[in-house]
């Protein structure tokens, strides 16, 4: 098992981002002896965010990297491929579906012959709007062309695991991630983050009316886990990575403001986009099973760790 290699090689794409710079130091601090390379064009990415990585890295952009041509004859143990337009408000469909699509199937074609475990990178926003409780046989709904680019390497996965069973392909469905080194997005960084960056201004924190909008919020130490944890999956598949709980705006700024030291009311305002999720929650039934996932940090918890993180007294 690749997990279990004393100094097993793994490649993580998206790197420097948000997610994959928690995962990419996850993974050294889990496996000191590995071998990693992080590739990541900064498109969504900052050195910053790898403070202390002691491996390679190969700036390129994914969509047009030849990897044969990079790495050679090289044996990687697994591929993270974490790397994609994360930009949700980002609407050029092609640009999304090229870049997400296309750098997807170079690493299918280049992790092929050697069968070389893959774990990447899907998203909940595939499932639309939804009422309960996401499960993953549930049809993709997807109401933007991020969403959209990602079913579509849902269904490349899924052909490919078929038709080679030995060969594992391992995707998951990030629910509403929020939490360390994820200030560089900008505007596409989580709401607990902004949020708190309001409430530290000394203003009333901004929420859709009338707050009661609910969203899984998983912090990144429950996804690091969950993802590390593909490395010993015993087959394809794909699978929900979440907290498993739907909680609501109202209840995030009540808790931003126990964990901050303040009072601030939310100021509510209309929601100007016309598709979006008012509700999101991870049946991890699946993930449970296969994985043996179990998410650590409810929101309290989550919250609570990240301002200290953010804000060090």
């Amino acid at each position: 098992m690749a997990a279990r290699d004393s100094n097993p090689n793994y490649v993580i794409t998206g790197g420097a981002g948000f997610i994959g710079s928690n995962l990419t130091l996850g993974l050294q601090e889990k496996f000191p002896n590995a071998r990693l390379t992080v590739i990541d064009d900064f498109r969504s990415g900052d050195f910053k965010n790898l403070v202390g990585y002691r491996g390679d890295f190969v700036a390129q952009d994914l969509a047009k990297l030849d990897w044969r041509e990079q790495f050679g004859d090289e044996k990687f143990d697994a591929i993270f491929h974490l790397a994609s337009i994360t930009d949700t408000t980002n609407h050029d469909q092609f640009e999304q579906t090229h870049a997400n699509v296309e750098s997807f199937r170079r690493i299918l074609n280049f992790a092929k012959p050697n069968k070389t475990r893959i774990v990447y990178a899907s998203s909940a926003s595939i499932y639309g709007a939804a009422k309960e409780a996401s499960v993953e046989n549930n049809g993709a709904a997807p109401a933007n062309i991020y969403a959209f680019s990602k079913a579509i390497m849902d269904n490349i996965a899924t052909r490919e695991a078929k038709e080679d069973p030995n060969w594992i392909i391992v995707g998951l469905r990030y629910f509403n991630v929020y939490g360390p080194r994820e200030a560089h997005k900008g505007v596409p960084a989580s709401m607990v983050y902004h949020l708190s960056r309001q409430i530290k201004a000394g203003k009333r924190p901004r929420i859709f009316k009338h707050g009661e909008q609910q969203r899984d919020f998983v912090y990144v130490k429950d996804i690091v886990e969950g993802t590390i944890a593909a490395l010993n999956a015993k087959e394809s598949g794909i699978y929900n990575l979440g907290s498993g709980s739907a909680r609501s705006f109202n209840e995030l700024v009540d808790l931003l403001n126990k964990s901050l030291g303040t009072n601030f009311e939310p100021e509510y305002f209309d929601n100007p986009h016309a598709h979006y999720q008012n509700f999101t929650q991870a049946d991890l039934s699946r993930a449970r099973k296969a994985l043996g996932y179990e998410p650590r940090y409810p929101l309290e918890e989550g919250v609570r760790d990240y301002m200290q993180w953010l804000y060090p007294a």
